[in-house]
């Protein structure tokens, strides 16, 4: 499992991650955003956010301190689950802040090389709105989605990219 939090040293809440990671005994790797710019790019392409506390857990995003979907992710993770190898975050929320108009479903950021994601040939920027005939209107839906796959799997997946609708199945 790869846990990282993006944090500043002002942060009350980025701490409170901290803590409840080390609760859980989570071994994670803090990245400073006030100290490292890189970092601070890395965040922002991972979660379309400015704002700490960010936590990627396999490529999940999570920003805030978001209890109950830290413990969706951990324990997906933790069970050995199917992961999609690539960031997503509740594209009406990301797109609304940008200003946008928001589009329900799961906005797609980094995706990892040999990832079910990039298998699928996802991009950052995509937008999920469906996974194995269940409709996606937000991250928590492909965290749902994957958590009932196995290794051996089909997984289909309905995204949009710009004005298309494209579609695809793999054997995750």
């Amino acid at each position: 499992m790869n846990v990282t939090v993006y944090t500043t040293a002002t942060c009350g809440w980025c701490q409170r991650t901290k803590q409840y990671l080390a609760q859980r005994g989570v071994p994670f790797v803090e990245k400073r955003v006030d100290e490292d710019y890189a970092a601070a790019l890395e965040m922002v392409r991972l979660s379309g956010q400015e704002g700490v506390p960010v936590t990627a857990i396999d490529g999940q995003v999570v920003v805030g301190f978001d209890r109950a979907r830290l413990d969706t992710l951990l324990s997906a993770a933790e069970a050995g689950k199917v992961s999609l190898g690539a960031a997503i975050a509740d594209a009406a929320r990301v797109l609304a802040k940008q200003g946008r108009l928001p589009v329900f479903g799961a906005l797609v950021g980094k995706v990892s090389p040999g990832s079910p994601a990039a298998r699928l040939g996802l991009e950052p920027g995509d937008i999920i709105t469906e996974m194995n005939l269940r409709p996606i209107t937000k991250a928590d839906d492909v965290v749902a989605t994957l958590s009932s796959l196995r290794t051996g799997d089909r997984l289909s997946v309905t995204w949009t990219r710009g004005d298309r609708a494209l579609s695809r199945q793999i054997t995750v």
